[in-house]
């Protein structure tokens, strides 16, 4: 779905909000000049894929809307920056900090949902959106890189940054007689997924985010530029990034660096399903 579509069924979707349908009905829709601060808006986290390029600041195809029935009442945010000291037995006073970076920042937010009205099931529906944002899209599975979605909190013109749901934490206020729960408070821990931009690719000066591969036993060169590329002959590169002399001689537990799409050689093709198994062996 478009994003242009998902917003537009976001404010479509705020008569569900109480407070909304409540406003409405008295009559305070939205109003020109200062008075528009105070048009009600609807929050909501936007769902998207996990990046296809592997890069840390654009997000996938969007792909849903997680609706908060109520605003919420307060948002905690948080930063931190990471410090480490060198200590030693002899000494009398602490050593030195020393600054290793900023932490993620990161945000926590309340959800409240309620079907007291019509005692239905959608509370658990509601809660179960948000536990599957734990776990990794179908679309990532089926591309091989299995990851969970992407989200964003937006609420007016307030809008955070592309995060992960770091955890969920439903818990269950209220049942009808046959024991299906109808109102829930949840507990949602975003963490931010970009930070700095990734340093320069030295030869080509671009912007290059790359994955990393732990290697396993059995692993080739040939078979993870496959899995990776979907073409084993882009095996070379990946020897060149990281620098192996013997691609014939890779030591289990080791780390590689898995170059970006765009620092693929230009025209690489990616049809060669059928010479994968003579590729795998020969690398040549």
């Amino acid at each position: 779905m478009a994003k242009g579509a998902l917003e537009a069924r976001a404010a479509a979707e705020q008569d569900d909000n109480p407070a909304a349908a409540a406003a409405a009905a008295a009559g305070r829709g939205p109003r020109s000049g200062g008075e528009e601060a105070l048009k009600l808006s609807h929050a909501y986290l936007i769902l998207s894929e996990p990046s296809v390029d592997g890069s840390l600041d654009k997000p996938g195809p969007q792909f849903g809307l997680i609706h908060f029935q109520f605003n919420p009442k307060e948002l905690s945010l948080g930063k931190a920056a990471s410090w480490v000291r060198q200590t030693a037995k002899g000494n009398k006073k602490a050593g030195a900090p020393q600054y290793l970076g900023a932490m993620p920042s990161k945000i926590t937010l309340e959800m409240f949902f309620d079907a007291s009205g019509k005692q239905d099931d959608s509370v658990v529906k509601r809660v179960q959106q948000l536990f599957d944002c734990c776990t990794p899209t179908p679309a990532s599975v089926q591309a091989g890189k299995g990851s969970p979605p992407w989200v964003m909190f937006r609420w007016g013109q307030h809008t955070e940054f592309h995060a992960y749901v770091a955890s969920v934490q439903a818990k269950y206020t209220l049942f009808t007689a046959a024991g299906i729960p109808i109102r829930a408070t949840c507990t949602v821990a975003l963490e931010e997924i970009a930070g700095d931009p990734p340093k320069q690719n030295p030869t080509s000066g671009g912007l290059v985010p790359r994955r990393v591969h732990t290697i396993i036993e059995g692993d080739t060169l040939a078979g993870i530029a496959y899995k990776e590329y979907g073409n084993a002959s882009l095996w070379r590169a990946v020897a060149t990034v990281n620098r192996i002399d013997d691609p014939m001689r890779l030591r289990p537990g080791t780390s590689i660096m898995l170059p970006a799409v765009t620092e693929l050689p230009a025209g690489a093709p990616t049809d060669r399903v059928a010479q994968e198994g003579v590729a795998v062996r020969g690398l040549q």
